[in-house]
Order: C-alpha cells, then structure tokens, then sequence
C-alpha cells in the first residue's frame, strides 16, 4: 500500500468540481497538512507547457499526481466544443504524464470517462471493453480523449516502470457541480430548473437513456484508493453499479424539490449515450472501493448545498 499521509501530493483541477473534494478528503481522512497538497493556478500553471509541469514537479518534490484537470461539460457542452475538449484534454494528459515520469513521481492516478467506452458495448460495462467501437456520437472528441489515457498509461508502464493507474468514473454529482444554465450535466440542470419552479419543466432528449450516478464524495475516495493501491491494471471502473433511466431520475428530484409542475422531455434535443452503466467488480476486489451513498442522499445533499447558493 502506497502510504499518502508522508506524501506530498500535485492535484490538477484541484479547485474544480471533483478536486475540490479530493483535497478535502486527502486533509481530513488521510491526514495530509495543506502544504503537502499542491494545487496548481490556472491562471499561471498552463498544464498544456511541458516546461509547467515540470517546474511545479520540482519545485515541490511531488511524489503522487492525482490528475483530475479536464475540459468537460454536458451534451451541449461536447456537441458546440468538441475540438477544444480533444485538443486541450490530450496536450494536458500527455504533458502531465511526461513531467511526471522525468522528475521520477512515485504514484501517477489519471481519471478518465464512462464516455470513452464503445455506444454500443455489453452492459454493464467492463473494463476489457473499451476498444469495442467508437463511442456516442455527441461525445466522440471526448471520449476517444479520454480513451488514450489508457494507452498512455501502459506504455510508460511498460517502457519506464511507471506505477500509474488510469480509474473511469461514471457521471459524478455533489455539491459545488456546475449548474451552468446552457452546459451543466443533467443532475444539476433539473435540480436548477425545479428550484426555479419552471412549468414547464424542460427536459433533453425522450427520458429512456439511463446513467449510473456516482456521489462526488465516493469518487473521490475511489480516486485515492487507487492512489494507496498497486494496480497492475490498464483501468479500473468507479461508479454504483445501478443504473438509473433520465425519466426516473427527473422524477427523483422533482419529489425531493417539490417540483408539481409539468415535464416535457425536448425530444429535438440528443439523448446522449442510450444506456451507460458499469461493472464495479474490478475496483472493489483490487482497491477496495465500495460506495456509501445511495442516490437519494447524494441528492438530498446536493440539493441542500445549491439552495444555500440561490
């Protein structure tokens, strides 16, 4: 087991969404000091420079890189940017990777997306699917992205001895998510919605597709298992296992919201990928993950944390 609490840790994205709650979770479960927690400005640290990430790699002698940093958004959010979502997400993985391996990081954790897998692989999805066919259309730039993470982490583990695990989460919520009114992800855009009491409640796409939704505080846990853990493995899944289809969910939060008013699914707009829900074996038999939220508490939570933004 890699030990993190002596380590000092390089965490991309680390004010993001996802980062936000693996910071949290590095200070008070693993027991980390802030300052064996770098975090790097994006303002000032343009993870698409080599030269970047090397100076933050030297400078603070990391010793793990947990790399959550991405350019990412919904639907609407992959269909209108898909170029800047390939080119900017694959200048980053391949520099962060590189820097990481020339100032001999001990641990590398790269994090993809239930996106990269085939639209129409075997449910639920396992691992050795991946290269099974091209993903859904209105995410494609995205998700072969995110799919050649997998290929870069084999070959440095192959050619340098790397210690690098590449984990594929399914669609993350919690609180701090991005409730952008155009590209949030679905979660946030109808809790948004019901809060606002829209009538009508406007639903993308027909309701049938289904997600596994995995709680942003289980993700970051399985993030940093998979920091702990040796994994002799090119991916290892995160998410519930339970698959949940867009109509139920909706239904979800409107009760939790009190949301009465009447839904219409905007069946002009794409549904996205028709099912997306994984196999979780691999991850609780290699690191130990387990998740620990249901999806009516992390929304519950969710929903608490954005009315005290409203």
């Amino acid at each position: 087991m890699f030990n993190l609490k002596d380590k000092k840790a390089l965490i991309t994205g680390g004010y993001g969404f996802i980062g936000q709650w693996v910071v949290d979770n590095l200070i008070e479960k693993r027991g980390l000091a802030k300052d064996q927690i770098i975090i790097p400005d994006a303002k000032k640290d343009d993870l698409r420079n080599i030269d970047n990430c090397l100076r933050l790699m030297k400078n603070n002698q990391i010793d793990v890189v947990i790399h959550l940093a991405a350019v990412l958004g919904g639907v609407g959010f992959s269909k209108k940017f898909p170029a800047s979502q390939y080119y900017n997400n694959i200048l980053m993985d391949l520099q962060v990777v590189e820097a990481a391996k020339e100032r001999g990081v001990k641990k590398i954790v790269l994090v993809s997306s239930a996106c990269a897998y085939p639209k129409d692989a075997v449910y639920p999805l396992t691992e050795n699917q991946l290269w099974n066919g091209l993903p859904q259309e209105t995410n494609l730039a995205y998700g072969i992205g995110k799919r050649i993470l997998t290929i870069q982490a084999d070959a440095y583990r192959k050619q340098y001895g790397s210690d690098i695990v590449v984990v594929i989460p399914n669609n993350a919520y919690g609180p701090g998510d991005n409730f952008h009114e155009e590209y949030s992800h679905v979660i946030p855009a109808v809790i948004r919605k019901c809060l606002n009491k829209e009538n009508p409640l406007v639903v993308w796409g027909d309701g049938t597709p289904t997600r596994d939704f995995l709680y942003v505080k289980d993700f970051a846990e399985g993030v940093l298992l998979a920091a702990e853990t040796a994994v002799d493995s090119q991916s290892v899944n995160l998410g519930t296992g339970k698959e949940t289809s867009i109509k139920d969910l909706v239904e979800m939060i409107r009760k939790l919201t009190g949301h009465t008013g009447k839904v219409i699914y905007d069946t002009a707009r794409p549904n996205g990928q028709p099912r997306r829900s994984v196999d979780i074996k691999k991850a609780q038999q290699l690191l130990g993950f387990q998740p620990q939220y249901t999806l009516t508490q992390g929304l519950e939570e969710t929903i608490a944390w954005y009315k005290k933004q409203i």
